[in-house]
């Protein structure tokens, strides 16, 4: 039997969900199993898969020892972080991403990715230890590309994160993107419209005028900022957030990002040296009325430094 005091990040959850993040080898069905023969209580008391914890609840958890692993990962501890902080309060981290690193770990990357350098920086500040919690660890609110550089939100605890989840689904924060895109465009500012279809098996995205099966909607606000000799500076504002999407909406009316391997010209690109998409995402604009995150609202963030501004100028 194994006991644990719910702290502040595990409260206003159900049971069955802090379960499910505790245990994370463990079957569903099984977490529902031991609920249901009343191997689980709380304050001493059995309890119902709907029960939603508070601060001080102690958990008793008669379950096979098999399953008390140590699961927290702690892949951070062996890395001093090192991050471009665009803005920090004790809700949330702005973080400048730089070109190259990935978010999350993948396939070819598990150590050196954003969101254990932000582990690591808030580890070494005293802000968060594995071992002191549950079922919350610092989380990514939204992702950008490896090749894509910019601002990523980060929450610190789990009513930031919650509550930043809800705001940016009720889109109450506009995400502009710069970005250096091949030719001159005919409007220097207008909305582009179309329909996107993901095929996961390739990780590509196309673009269509005209909705077809399996299509979501894609709305594409545009502004140029400079022509240059032969390309265009571009303000974007990103209404829909779909994968690749400023990268396809452009290519497909004819003007790719300089440096796309995916959806540009290789002939273009090995013409401007440049490995990377030039694409950034480097302003967030906050327009909530959330209780708990109003404070940001009004608040505007920028990355003034971007890396291919100079490009063909």
């Amino acid at each position: 039997m194994k006991t644990v005091i719910v702290n502040s990040n595990d409260a206003n959850q159900r049971i069955d969900k802090f379960l499910t993040k505790y245990f994370k080898d463990m079957p569903q069905s099984a977490i529902y199993k031991y609920i249901r023969k009343k191997r689980v209580k709380i304050n001493g008391k059995k309890c119902e898969i709907s029960y939603k914890l508070n601060e001080g609840d102690k958990i008793d958890l008669y379950i096979n020892d098999e399953f008390f692993t140590e699961n927290k990962s702690a892949s951070f501890l062996d890395i001093k972080s090192h991050l471009d902080i665009i803005y920090e309060d004790e809700n949330i981290l702005l973080v400048n991403k730089p070109f190259g690193m990935v978010v999350h770990e993948d396939e070819n990357e598990k150590r050196d990715t954003l969101i254990n350098h932000i582990k690591a920086y808030l580890y070494e500040k005293g802000e968060y230890n594995p071992k002191d919690e549950h079922s919350f660890a610092p989380s990514l609110c939204n992702r950008i590309d490896r090749n894509t550089g910019g601002i990523v939100i980060a929450c610190k605890n789990a009513t930031a994160l919650k509550e930043m989840n809800n705001v940016i689904k009720m889109r109450e924060i506009r995400k502009y993107y710069m970005c250096l895109v091949y030719g001159h465009l005919k409007k220097n500012e207008d909305t582009l419209r179309g329909y996107l279809f993901k095929d996961s098996t390739k990780n590509t995205v196309y673009v269509y005028n005209e909705k077809r099966v399996g299509s979501k909607e894609i709305i594409t606000k545009y502004k140029v900022l400079e022509k240059r000799k032969e390309t265009s500076l571009v303000k974007v504002h990103l209404v829909t957030g779909r994968t690749h999407q400023i990268r396809a909406h452009f290519a497909h009316i004819g003007h790719p990002l300089i440096g796309d391997g995916k959806y540009g010209k290789n002939e273009i690109n090995k013409k401007f040296n440049w490995k990377n998409q030039a694409l950034y995402s480097y302003m967030l604009v906050f327009d909530t009325q959330n209780e708990f995150l109003s404070y940001l609202n009004g608040k505007e963030f920028k990355v003034n430094d971007i890396p291919f501004y100079n490009i063909d100028k």
